[in-house]
């Protein structure tokens, strides 16, 4: 069973937590901060023998229970003795009945442990302002769900990513066209020229993540990148505190094929933007060879809010470093249907009156 760890004031004994607006440790009772250098040493007993990086043909190891037994666990909490349930992937949550945030350091000890994290940068607040901001302008949208919409659940998840470096050989070929028109007192010409264009070269890539959660929607997390690494600091699990958390359960082998598919793509639009100077470039081939391919283990800041309305479930993703916001909308069927009647009614007036005037010039 994990240890639950709780994070106390030193000063009036309640419980502290990781505040994206200051990046330190606070406590909401007496308002003493804390600076995350002093909770290092909480931290140093689950380092272990933790590698900085993994090679992609020696991943994390741990095997996962496929009989389902492990699905629920139970803890106990320190602070009001409540039972505490989640699943095996949880890493870090809220007591249900005292609220207190507790992370359960068996989840990060060894190979499990991450190598980074990228703290929240942007509270609960500035998640419901997104929400608000992303749902002006958007005129299909059915008024009722603007005015009467709530938002039934908001957390901020740090989600699991496998961080991806590699070397690759690249070699794209591109079939181009220039275009050149000119004319005489007699006719119009055209001549178009044909061009095969080839891009070859080593290009390097760092940190190219890849959602290690099967919770999350790869398409949902890579909607709301880019991160900034630059930002990325060393783990600790205080910056957890308060905040939601899951372990990887997709092993980092298994991310090898989408980490190569993402950096074949970003490889062919790299050598792309160094082809210009024609009217038209299509591509014809690609060949990507990666190599010295390496992954490390991090956690990605995500806010995640969930809304009913009209009886649908409608899921909202919010960078919680950039403030990038992205979820789908309900339309306003009957609102669309007025709106592209209009549209044809102007579009068939327009052309009523363009045929009257060329007409009236012949």
């Amino acid at each position: 069973m994990s240890v639950l760890q709780e994070y106390k004031c030193p000063h009036c004994g309640g419980s502290i937590q990781f505040d994206s607006g200051i990046q330190k440790m606070k406590c909401p009772y007496c308002d003493t901060e804390f600076e995350m250098e002093t909770l290092k040493a909480l931290d140093e007993e689950l380092s272990g023998e933790a590698p900085d990086e993994i090679n992609w043909e020696q991943q994390a190891t741990e095997e996962w229970n496929a009989d389902g037994s492990e699905e629920l666990q139970s803890y106990v909490c320190n602070s009001c003795g409540g039972e505490i349930i989640c699943d095996a992937t949880t890493a870090a949550t809220r007591c249900p009945f005292c609220g207190n945030p507790v992370v359960l350091m068996g989840q990060f000890k060894g190979s499990k442990r991450p190598d980074l994290v990228i703290p929240f940068k942007l509270d609960k607040e500035a998640a419901k302002e997104r929400l608000r901001d992303y749902m002006k302008g958007k005129y299909l949208l059915p008024k009722q769900f603007s005015d009467e919409n709530h938002i039934d659940e908001i957390k901020g998840v740090y989600v699991p990513f496998w961080l991806f470096n590699a070397d690759a050989d690249a070699n794209v070929r591109y079939n181009a066209t220039r275009v050149r028109v000119w004319s005489d007192p007699k006719f119009n010409y055209t001549e178009t020229s044909f061009f095969r264009v080839v891009r070859a070269g080593d290009i390097s890539f760092d940190d190219v993540p890849v959602d290690g959660s099967t919770k999350m929607p790869d398409e949902l997390m890579e909607s709301i990148e880019p991160y900034n690494m630059d930002e990325a600091v060393d783990f600790q699990t205080a910056y957890l505190a308060g905040y939601m958390a899951d372990k990887y359960d997709v092993l980092s082998d298994s991310c090898v094929e989408r980490a190569n598919e993402r950096i074949k793509k970003s490889a062919e639009e790299a050598f792309r933007s160094t082809v210009s100077g024609y009217n038209t470039v299509t591509p014809a081939s690609s060949s990507i060879k990666t190599s010295n391919g390496k992954a490390k283990y991090a956690l990605y800041p995500v806010w995640l809010l969930n809304t009913t309305w009209n009886g649908e479930k409608y899921t909202f993703a919010m960078n919680g470093q950039t403030g990038k916001f992205v979820g789908d909308l309900p339309m306003d069927k009957g609102l669309y249907m007025k709106y592209f009647a209009m549209i044809t009614v102007i579009s068939a007036l327009i052309f009523y009156i363009l045929a009257n005037l060329i007409h009236y010039i012949l």
